[in-house]
């Protein structure tokens, strides 16, 4: 399934057009899309153009978890949470913290429903 949206980052992407903000603008329509292993892919590239992109990092961290590679999601929680914090970015820090303390509990089995 495509979007217009989609075709369109895809035809700019085509036409040579790279960047790290088309990546992730790629991913997250994969994401929306349902398509997180697609995503995984496009966020990568995009944290390569670009590896102080902390928006970048916190969604590729989703896209792997959707993905079923809680590993990889926690690892870049992890290198998310840094950049951001170096930067300033104390709310971008404060989401990824979250959404690694869930992978973790995944990780480890245990469930927020326990007791």
């Amino acid at each position: 399934m495509t979007t217009p949206i989609l075709a369109s980052l895809e035809k700019m992407l085509a036409a040579g057009k790279e960047t790290a903000l088309l990546r992730f603008s790629l991913g997250n329509e994969y994401l929306k899309l349902g398509n997180a292993a697609a995503a995984a892919d496009h966020l990568r590239r995009a944290v390569a153009l670009d590896p102080d992109y902390s928006a970048a990092w916190k969604l590729l961290g989703r896209a792997l978890a959707e993905s079923a590679q809680p590993e990889s999601a926690a690892a870049a929680y992890r290198r998310g949470i840094d950049i951001a914090e170096r930067k300033g970015d104390m709310q971008a820090a404060k989401e990824m913290r979250v959404f690694l303390r869930r992978v973790q509990k995944a990780l480890t089995g245990d469930s927020p429903n326990q007791p």
